[in-house]
């Protein structure tokens, strides 16, 4: 909260920006998206509930106009590589200057990307080990719903919990929290939270309580 405010306050001083929205959640952030519609989105990956990966993944399939900068503490491969892959339009570490961050939003709002120094870096690194055919590691696919039921669980919500909280029965939480387990080839709860942390989807500092 404390980052989100002082980047907020940045980004306000800026005469040519304007801070329409913030959110405390991921689901939050998809619904202020689809009120507000605002030009960019500037999101945290560490958001609870919703992880920001998830939710650019929808804003992005149910708004694609609107564009996406991640904000994250980490630069892993794992997490540059899914904000890739899902649409994201601009990657900045949270250590960035509020130049480089109000940067980022005027050059995606031309309809170019923006990524930190070092990120950019990697990526034509692997673009160039792309051309000369070393291959990649392959990433299971799972749907919006997987991502969220396995976010929910792996942050030590039970089923019932993950039920009402995606407003789903229980038996359907089971039958995901199944499918997520043969799609991973994982046979317990401590395997998915390792995948979880490994893919970005939750951060190692969260503290979790598995059930």
């Amino acid at each position: 909260m404390v980052v989100r405010e002082g980047f907020r306050k940045l980004l306000e001083a800026e005469d040519d920006l304007e801070v329409v929205g913030e959110a405390q959640t991921g689901r939050q952030a998809v619904e202020l998206t689809r009120k507000l519609r605002p030009a960019v989105v500037v999101m945290d990956i560490a958001m609870p509930l919703l992880n920001g990966l998830e939710a650019t993944r929808q804003i992005r399939k149910a708004f694609p106009d609107t564009k996406v900068v991640i904000l994250s503490a980490h630069n892993d491969d794992a997490y540059i590589d899914q904000a890739v892959a899902i649409g994201a339009v601009g990657f900045l570490l949270k250590q960035t200057s509020s130049h480089n961050l109000s940067e980022a939003i005027r050059e995606v709002q031309k309809g170019n990307t923006f990524f930190s120094p070092t990120i950019s870096t990697r990526l034509q690194n692997q673009k160039m080990s792309a051309r000369g055919g070393t291959p990649r590691k392959k990433v299971a696919r799972l749907s919006s719903r997987e991502m969220e039921v396995l976010q929910l669980i792996t942050e030590g919500n039970g089923n019932n919990e993950t039920a009402t909280e995606l407003g789903i029965s229980i038996k359907t939480v089971e039958k995901h929290r199944q499918n997520l387990m043969a799609k991973l080839n994982l046979h317990e709860i401590s395997g998915l939270t390792r995948y979880a942390i490994g893919a970005g989807i939750i951060e190692s500092s969260v503290q979790l309580t598995i059930q």
